[in-house]
């Protein structure tokens, strides 16, 4: 089984988040549950070491759906920054959930609310670790 890799300030962040019980009641439980569970089988890095390739909090990323062929650059961000007219997604959405931590070339087969997609990771637009920006 290929390990996830997890920056360990998003891990903390994320879970920061989940603990607070104001999230818990605006967010549907099984998706916080499904975002804990890749936390937990991920290995988590410190962000200077987390390789340039990987899906951290706040990359933007080309996704294709592979049952279309559709393309689509997203954010994954959280909660607060969220804005599905600008592509940027909750952490605790799906598809975002479905991304933390996987790589470059990574293909995912994922449970959102209309059913299993297939999405592969094209391409990684931008990593804060890559860039530099660790405090993101």
């Amino acid at each position: 089984m290929k390990h996830l890799i997890i920056n360990q300030n998003d891990s903390a962040r994320i879970k920061r988040l989940v603990a607070d019980s104001n999230n818990r009641k605006k967010y549907q439980t099984k998706e916080i549950y499904n975002l804990l569970q890749e936390i937990d089988k991920g290995k988590c890095f410190a962000p200077e070491n987390v390789p340039p390739q990987v899906v951290t909090m706040n990359s933007i990323v080309r996704i294709r759906y592979m049952d279309t062929g559709r393309t689509v650059d997203i954010q994954i961000v959280y909660p607060d920054q969220a804005d599905i007219k600008k592509n940027k997604l909750s952490i605790f959405a799906p598809i975002a959930t479905a991304l933390l931590g996987y790589q470059k070339g990574d293909t995912i087969e994922w449970e959102v609310p209309k059913g299993t997609i297939t999405l592969l990771i094209e391409e990684i637009l931008y990593q804060p670790e890559q860039a530099g920006d660790f405090h993101l």
